[in-house]
């Protein structure tokens, strides 16, 4: 499911603001259907819950139109902020996100969402949210949150080029002037799924590590798929997958820029060439 489906979801809140948390709800559990609450340590949760549900017919779609946003990984709590207003638990009163945790996730994920062309929704405004206190549930801790920005991020851009069968010059000056280059086959479905639409199939091979963690590097390409979807679809056609030559550079941010992708193609021995030319040569 696209983000642009978020479009629905936007609207079907616009309500939300005004939810009164003094009415009458009740507890259900928390259904298998909803697949992006499933891993909550809580198996019941309220209707209606924070965005005006009040069944589950209405909430189990409308938590799905989040499931592509939440695969992106633009913040570490996305899914725990989602799930407190889809899913909230069920206790002796309303748990809502305190105001400083919605600050955190709307200052990551805003910008995946403005690079399909989509606003925070004013539904989500921060400021409808309490104060930090005991009974809501508060952001990561800093240093924590530190922690996870040390990786490398992928971030919304431009779409890089994407060359056919390049040639040797071509490939070996894409891997001097990049920061990284790697090796990976990109999988689309063919049907929609509770699964991103697009996947990295298998392994990856570091042709140039630089800054690319290994055991991160996988999801760190997938997460840019999802983010740059735009520039991501036209990649694989649905129901295929196709190997590339993925090169790249590091921001002073942290952040990741893909440059440059070469369908890897098996009567194109000139990427393979370059890959093998690459440990000695000489930029």
């Amino acid at each position: 499911m696209h983000l642009s489906c978020l479009l629905l979801l936007l609207s079907l809140a616009a309500h939300a603001g005004a939810f009164d948390l003094g009415q009458t709800t009740r507890c259900v559990p928390v259904p298998p259907q909803m697949s992006v609450c499933q891993d909550v340590p809580y198996s019941e949760m309220r209707l209606p819950n924070l965005l005006g549900h009040s069944s589950l017919e209405e909430a189990v779609p409308r938590s799905d139109d989040w499931r592509t946003l939440l695969h992106t990984g633009c913040h570490p709590q996305a899914r725990a902020f989602v799930c407190s207003l889809v899913a909230p638990v069920c206790l002796d009163r309303f748990i809502q996100p305190c105001r400083s945790m919605c600050v955190a996730v709307r200052e990551s994920c805003a910008p995946v969402l403005a690079c399909h062309g989509h606003a925070w929704p004013e539904a989500l405004d921060c400021d409808r949210f309490p104060a930090q206190d005991d009974t809501c549930l508060t952001p990561l801790p800093k240093h924590i949150s530190a922690f996870s920005k040390d990786f490398p991020q992928p971030v919304c851009q431009s779409c890089p080029s994407v060359e056919e069968a390049p040639s040797l010059k071509t490939v070996l000056d894409a891997l001097c002037l990049n920061d990284f280059a790697v090796k990976a086959k990109i999988s689309r479905r063919r049907l929609p799924s509770a699964d991103p639409e697009l996947t990295v199939e298998g392994p990856v091979e570091l042709i140039q590590r630089g800054p690319l963690l290994p055991y991160d590097t996988v999801s760190l390409i997938q997460r840019w798929l999802l983010i740059n979807l735009r520039c991501a679809l036209p990649l694989v056609r649905p129901g295929r997958a196709q190997l590339y030559l993925i090169t790249g550079t590091m921001r002073a941010t942290g952040s990741i820029q893909l440059s440059s992708l070469f369908p890897w193609l098996k009567k194109d021995m000139h990427i393979a060439a370059a890959a093998r030319k690459w440990k000695h040569h000489k930029c």
